[in-house]
């Protein structure tokens, strides 16, 4: 989300490397902190997997050794837009049925492969609460023209199906190609406003230099100005945040981000309009580098993408089922 790839947006300045004093302690950060993670996630308020008995989930910016993270991941780079094997099959539950019913998720995917398109729409300035922004840009893309807003879509989709299995009613900010661009992300936001979602989360793929690699959840800041008041929000959404962060870990075995978040996998931005306009608990996910060759191997798989939205919604479910 924050970087661009070909024919999208102008590359942004690229984050100063760290050296290697920084590396290594980031390297051990994650070993420290992934089992308060994992006890602070899954062990105080039960397992919250989809269709799991036991899920892991490394807590507000942590990460324990991860039982060996479920298999590695699949670097195979299956077709971008094919579903693969482990996608979501008919289990025979009535629609609406389930631990989650009555809870409602939005789901956000980023971007919109109609952007480029329409760019004096998406280039209109909207008010974030502390300035005014872009209502979106295009997003990035793999070296090879992966869209991240085809990513998203896809990943979107996988997480949908996940979650109406457990009972929830999802609703889309977008879906497929529809609208033609955007939506901006103050409407991003209101979407979820309106919906009174107990939870909302934002998915996005980074393009950042490669060599930078791993996931990151953007928390909400706190932030009370214009019309953003983000303050009741702040510490749902950073629990929410935490166990999605340690079961897309789990799930995934996708490492935290070794460029942003000390190796933590979380980050917390004021600058998102997409969270400073939510009244709703929400996140956004960066679920890896497609400027990276390591990571889009990852995200152009579909396996792998079954398994981000297993990540994904474990997380979700275990912050659904203490809320």
């Amino acid at each position: 989300m924050s970087y661009t790839g070909p024919d999208f947006d102008p590359p942004q300045q690229r984050r100063p490397r760290r050296g290697p004093l920084t590396v290594a302690l980031a390297a051990l950060v994650p070993g420290a902190l992934l089992g308060w993670m994992v006890y602070e996630a899954v062990g105080g308020g039960g397992t919250g997997g989809a269709d799991r008995t036991a899920s892991a989930a490394p807590t507000a910016g942590t990460s324990a050794a991860p039982s060996a993270p479920a298999g590695t991941p699949a670097a195979s780079a299956a077709s971008p837009g094919a579903s693969a094997s482990g996608s979501p099959g008919d289990d025979g539950k009535e629609p609406g049925s389930g631990p989650l019913k009555g809870k409602v998720v939005v789901i956000d995917p980023g971007h919109n492969p109609g952007n480029f398109r329409h760019t004096a729409e998406i280039n209109r300035q909207v008010d974030i609460g502390t300035n005014r922004k872009e209502c979106d840009t295009t997003g990035t893309s793999t070296n090879d023209g992966y869209t991240e807003a085809e990513f998203t879509v896809d990943v979107a989709h996988r997480l949908r199906t996940l979650l109406e299995k457990q009972g929830a009613t999802v609703k889309l900010t977008r879906d497929g190609d529809s609208p033609a661009w955007g939506p901006c992300v103050d409407e991003r936001a209101r979407i979820g406003n309106t919906a009174r979602a107990d939870a909302a989360v934002s998915i996005h793929a980074d393009g950042s230099a490669p060599g930078d690699r791993g996931f990151h959840v953007i928390l909400p800041g706190s932030v009370h100005a214009g019309a953003a008041d983000t303050r009741a929000i702040v510490g749902p959404s950073h629990d929410l945040g935490v166990r999605i962060a340690g079961n897309f870990l789990r799930e995934t075995g996708e490492p935290p981000s070794n460029y942003v978040g000390g190796g933590t996998g979380l980050v917390t931005r004021t600058d998102l309009g997409g969270l400073n306009l939510s009244t709703v608990p929400k996140v956004f996910i960066e679920c890896g580098n497609m400027r990276d060759s390591k990571d889009a191997a990852l995200l152009t798989s579909g396996a792998w993408r079954q398994k981000a939205a297993q990540g994904l919604s474990e997380g979700i479910v275990s912050f659904l089922r203490q809320s």
